[in-house]
């Protein structure tokens, strides 16, 4: 039936002169169909560049959102209108401007993982690998930092001199992981490297050898001499990992599955490119404000 489907899928692309991203964090059969697998900034990215009239995003609401704020031209279509993302959903439009009101002085800084609508009444926005670049160099020493209060407080570490306003969002998945997960991994494999990203908590980033994004994660396993680590992020990275890395040995914690990003299956992919569903349309302002934001964050987070 894969079979079948792949074939399907790749006829309806070319027809339709579309193209597939996914997300690290989807199943392996869907990476295995996408032409391109990624951290989602870095796809909306690739859909912009692409001279594809029709974007198949395969992850959660908010990274189709984005695809389509970069490129308001194209059709962009995500595959499970219900792949949603809890702790974008988390911050919404009225809090932010009452914590804004709160903070006159303060620069609001949003985590990409977020809604178009907090995008657009955002000063800048920031990824997991640019987030402490983007805070630094923004004008200003009081920040708002939302949604996600863990990747606030790895900032708040790196720069002690500015004031960091967390948001109390959290991603379901990483916040979950405590100290004791990682100190037990660590007894049973005593040789293991520990990567882990910076949405977990702070206990749990200072047991790490390594802590940074989804693809700093992918190339600290690549380049690194070492065989066995432990990867602290949602499950399917493991996809790509072990694929780029037969040699070596990587590990999980049990329950690190993000059940939206798990949604999205072939036949979802498939039925999506036979009905032109689910189109992402955002109204024109905000669409034009969140590109703002996020044009800032290109503009802050270059060298």
């Amino acid at each position: 039936m894969s079979l079948y489907l792949n074939e399907q899928i790749l006829k309806l692309k070319k027809e339709k002169n579309a193209i597939i991203l996914a997300h690290y964090y989807q199943v392996s059969e869907i990476q295995d169909v996408a032409d391109f697998v990624g951290d989602s900034f870095e796809l909306s990215r690739k859909a912009k560049e692409n001279s594809a009239d029709v974007i198949v995003f395969c992850g959660v609401r908010f990274m189709a959102e984005s695809a389509k704020v970069l490129s308001p031209e194209k059709t962009v279509l995500l595959p499970v209108k219900e792949a949603g993302c809890p702790m974008a959903d988390m911050a919404e439009v009225d809090q932010i401007l009452q914590m804004k009101r709160e903070h006159p002085k303060a620069k609001v800084v949003t985590y990409v993982n977020s809604s178009v609508e907090v995008k657009a009444i955002s000063d800048v926005c920031c990824t997991s690998s640019n987030a402490v670049k983007i805070v630094r160099k923004i004008d200003s020493d009081e920040i708002i930092f939302a949604p996600d209060k863990n990747l606030g407080s790895y900032v708040q570490e790196h720069i002690p001199e500015k004031k960091i306003i967390l948001w109390e969002g959290h991603c379901c998945v990483h916040d979950r992981i405590t100290a004791d997960n990682i100190t037990r991994m660590k007894e049973e494999n005593l040789d293991v490297k520990v990567l882990v990203h910076p949405e977990c908590k702070s206990e749990v980033r200072k047991l790490a050898d390594y802590v940074g994004s989804t693809s700093g994660i992918i190339n600290f396993a690549r380049e690194s001499k070492d065989d066995n680590f432990l990867i602290v992020t949602e499950e399917g990275v493991l996809h790509r990992l072990r694929n780029e890395n037969p040699n070596k040995r990587f590990l999980s914690i049990r329950g690190m599955t993000c059940k939206n990003m798990k949604k999205t299956e072939l036949e979802d992919v498939y039925s999506c490119l036979v009905d032109m569903k689910y189109e992402i349309k955002i109204d024109e302002d905000i669409r034009k404000n969140a590109a703002k934001a996020m044009e800032n964050m290109l503009i802050l987070g270059s060298d």
